[in-house]
């Protein structure tokens, strides 16, 4: 994900933490440099098991991690300091069976693809549950393993169907 200040941030998924990099330009060159990274394999707040997806706040103040293999959220500030998670192991309302992907729309609401349960889950800024669609299936409306989601600027979800090749 990039940031409005053109940081980026990294899931570097196998090694379970996120980097952050700035961007310079060096004789009208960019090049990114190595900031820092925060996270380690766990459970716990600032720890992860598996993270993918990655997204920024629309002023850049947020990020927003899915811990994969911890069924969850994770929100922190834009150095990495630790908000808050939320979500759990399940099919309700705010839990997850593998959340893979993640993005913000321009009202900083989170869209989540939540790969197992084949849905997108959609949050209010602070983690409060808004809503969920999808189901199994190859219909319309359907999806089986989603493990992409985007939001374009008038509000219109993009999801990448994996299993359906869609």
């Amino acid at each position: 994900a990039v940031g409005p200040d053109g940081s980026v941030y990294v899931a570097d998924t196998w090694n379970h933490r996120i980097s952050k990099f700035d961007s310079h330009f060096v004789e009208g060159r960019r090049y990114e440099q190595f900031v820092t990274n925060w996270g380690s394999v766990g459970g716990k707040n600032r720890q992860f098991n598996r993270p993918h997806g990655v997204a920024l706040s629309s002023d850049g103040r947020f990020i927003y991690v899915t811990d994969t293999n911890n069924n969850r959220i994770s929100k922190f500030d834009s150095d990495g300091g630790f908000i808050k998670n939320w979500g759990d192991m399940g099919a309700g309302d705010s839990q997850f069976n593998m959340p893979y992907s993640v993005a913000v729309d321009s009202d900083d609401n989170v869209y989540v693809a939540d790969v197992i349960n084949n849905r997108i889950s959609k949050f209010s800024p602070t983690g409060g549950f808004l809503i969920t669609w999808g189901a199994l299936g190859t219909g319309d409306g359907q999806f089986t393993s989603p493990r992409g989601v985007s939001v374009d600027a008038s509000g219109n979800v993009y999801v990448a169907d994996t299993s359906n090749s869609r």
